[in-house]
């Protein structure tokens, strides 16, 4: 199998494979690329914001209307990730993206989230080459995903879940529901009282929509 082929079937690759090397090559230059993306984003001044849209553009491989990104961002290629429509990265995203990551719409990031496709094999014997495998992580719509929080090769989290601070995210997040925690754990179901009640005992304001 290709490079690309293990990737897509989980079986363990490495990127310089040598019996591969036009695509291995390939593949270099598309991290080279994502690389010097998130350079030429990350040194923009703060008023340049229409230059800012159109490079995060042509980071992502797919990328809906009126998303907003806050640098510094990290990727290992960019154009593996899919960014759906109202989406808002806080500082310092980094996205480990070898294979798929699939972002949908109206999902909020806090600071310093990290999303890794890519794991190693435990065993010292099966990584002598830095041998690793991918899995896709989907985040499905209304997500929002707490400051610091790392989410693990192939996880799904479901529509308007709430990933709480520092979280270690290892298995899937069904939906509507607060998970936190290292590993990352479900708390609790959402529920009618998170609409009227949008911290502890504080109240929302009815809002029009």
């Amino acid at each position: 199998m290709t490079i690309k082929e293990r990737m897509a079937a989980c079986q363990l690759f490495t990127d310089d494979d040598a019996h591969y090397p036009e695509e291995a090559a390939k593949l270099a230059a598309a991290r080279q690329r994502g690389k010097a993306l998130c350079w030429e984003i990350n040194r923009l001044h703060p008023d340049e914001l229409e230059k800012r849209s159109e490079l995060l553009s042509q980071l992502f491989g797919s990328m809906g209307k009126n998303v907003w990104l806050e640098p510094p961002v990290y990727a290992a290629y960019g154009s593996n990730v899919t960014v759906g429509d109202h989406v808002y990265f806080n500082f310092g995203t980094t996205f480990v993206d070898d294979y798929k990551i699939i972002i949908g719409s109206n999902v909020l990031f806090a600071p310093h989230v990290s999303i890794a496709v890519t794991n190693h094999p435990l065993h010292p014997e099966l990584r002598r080459r830095g041998e690793m495998y991918a899995r896709p992580v989907v985040i499905k719509d209304w997500v929002w995903i707490g400051t610091g929080s790392i989410i693990c090769p192939g996880v799904t989290i479901g529509e308007g879940a709430v990933i709480g601070a520092g979280s270690v995210v290892t298995k899937d997040v069904p939906p509507y529901c607060l998970a936190a925690g290292n590993p990352c754990r479900v708390i609790r179901e959402l529920t009618e009282r998170d609409k009227e009640y949008y911290f502890r005992d504080m109240r929302a304001d009815q809002v029009e929509w």
